[in-house]
């Protein structure tokens, strides 16, 4: 009876223990601001503040967030796709398996070139330009190359972004 109530405390504890880590690791990681649409949500990880600082000095800043351009609109798409860019960052960041050059993959690629078509053709403030790029295999970027983030992303072309992030919840929205 003995070794049963010690493994059943045992096993209480190791359950306390792993809750107790898990809302440590969400409050270090600041997973809940990933919820958010607000694009300083972004900057969590260093090696983002180039982009930022660049889309932030951007005319897109004013008509869209990173999360409008980068991310599938709609509900369960674009949740799915944060928890599953969430779960490759994480990865990434804790082996060390990353790059400090970001460079959008197929799939992004894919998300931003749509979500440049839908905005550019539903808004009446930011018309669609006439020559149809898309229709022509073409990435709205091969052109529009400057467009959010400018064809230089370095440090040392943004030097005083080291110093961007937030501090509160009510910054990002939550």
């Amino acid at each position: 009876m003995e070794k049963r109530r010690l493994l059943a405390v045992s096993a209480m504890a190791a359950f306390l223990i792993a809750i107790g880590a898990f809302f440590h690791l969400l409050s270090v990681s600041r997973a809940v601001s990933y919820l958010s649409d607000n694009s300083i949500a972004c900057i969590n990880c260093h090696v983002m503040n180039t982009q930022y600082a660049t889309w932030e000095h951007s005319a897109h800043r004013e008509a869209a967030s990173c999360v409008q351009c980068h991310l599938p609109s709609g509900g369960f798409d674009k949740y799915y796709a944060k928890v599953k860019d969430g779960i490759m960052h994480s990865a990434a960041f804790t082996f060390g398996t990353y790059d400090q050059t970001i460079r959008i993959g197929a799939y992004g690629e894919e998300v931003v070139q749509r979500n440049c078509i839908e905005c550019h053709q539903i808004s009446a403030k930011i018309p669609r330009t006439a020559h149809k790029a898309d229709e022509k295999g073409r990435l709205c970027w091969s052109c529009h190359r400057e467009t959010p983030h400018g064809s230089v992303r370095a440090l040392s072309t943004t030097p005083q972004n080291l110093g961007v992030q937030f501090t509160t919840r009510e910054e990002i929205g939550l």
